[in-house]
């Protein structure tokens, strides 16, 4: 494996933009849920999203091969994506976004406390585990506001918090098989299509494959797919071959932020006290974990 690099401008700047992209995915797949299921959303731009990196692997020779070491985990990341993102669509049709987007971001606690057993590059330090406990209590927090909707408010934000289990399992994996060195045009694909299979089979099974092909509709899978699924993605698993994995979650944590304010600015979505309370304990416990190294680089010198 080859070794990750600390932060730089580069990589601060490009997390900065997918913090906004990514705190947005929610509130796009919500805004048009009658129309389409969340998860026939995904399913459907996963598999174009998929075509479209088969293409551009195709293009630079990076098609994988069979007998390839790399499929094994590879199948392992797709069914933990497709896993991912089966919670976060059903989550939607019982929560809100802006609940969404604060659970399904729980995901680097998941991702350190995995890494932390598996390699010994990403130990965790006492405050670390402080901040996984912080988090932990904001999650007690905000699920104890259900935004009037009662159980079924509280079984969207478990969903949700599944989710974010599931993407953490998915970076430990990325991060600790020979995925860590594969291109990351292939670990993406092995995602999308996973999802694709996945989220699909279960929008048939679960009588949730209706359309109602709207301009509107059009427009919105067409930026979930090129700028969501495809750009986004691509561009993310450049930076986990490439940086640390911990570190990256220094500015990944503005994602909860965008996705609160894209809930309440475009669909005009509650904010109850304890859940912005509880919001605000997970956030700063996740940039207590991930942000650690960082700051104590920054007081050393």
């Amino acid at each position: 494996m080859q070794p990750r690099s600390a932060l730089d401008g580069r990589a601060s700047g490009m997390m900065l933009v997918l913090c906004a992209i990514w705190g947005l995915q929610q509130v796009a797949i919500k805004s048009i849920a009658t129309d389409i299921s969340p998860i026939l959303q995904i399913g459907v731009r996963s598999g174009v999203a998929a075509l479209l990196v088969a293409a551009l692997m195709f293009w630079r020779s990076e098609q994988p091969r069979a007998g390839d070491s790399h499929w094994l985990p590879g199948l392992a990341i797709g069914g933990l994506f497709g896993l991912e993102y089966l919670l976060v669509g059903e989550g939607l049709r019982h929560t809100t976004a802006s609940h969404m987007v604060i659970f399904l971001y729980t995901s680097p606690i998941f991702a350190a406390l995995g890494l932390h057993w598996k390699l010994p590059a990403e130990r965790l330090k006492a405050p670390q585990w402080g901040g996984i406990a912080l988090a932990f209590l904001g999650i007690v927090v905000a699920f104890s506001g259900h935004g009037g909707a009662g159980t079924s408010s509280l079984l969207g934000d478990a969903l949700g918090l599944a989710a974010g289990a599931a993407w953490g399992a998915t970076t430990v994996v990325v991060r600790t098989s020979r995925l860590s060195s594969a291109p990351a045009t292939q670990t993406l694909l092995y995602q999308l299509l996973g999802a694709c299979v996945l989220l699909v089979a279960a929008a048939l099974a679960m009588h949730q494959a209706r359309v109602n092909l709207t301009p509107t509709v059009l427009a919105n899978l067409t930026y979930q797919v090129l700028v969501m699924s495809f750009a986004s993605l691509l561009a993310w698993f450049w930076l986990l071959r490439t940086y640390l994995a911990s570190r990256l979650g220094v500015l990944a944590f503005l994602t909860p932020l965008y996705g609160i304010g894209f809930g309440v600015w475009l669909l005009d979505e509650p904010l109850e006290a304890n859940f912005l309370m509880g919001a605000g304990l997970v956030m700063v416990g996740i940039l207590c974990v991930s942000g650690y190294e960082w700051f104590a680089q920054r007081q050393a010198g």
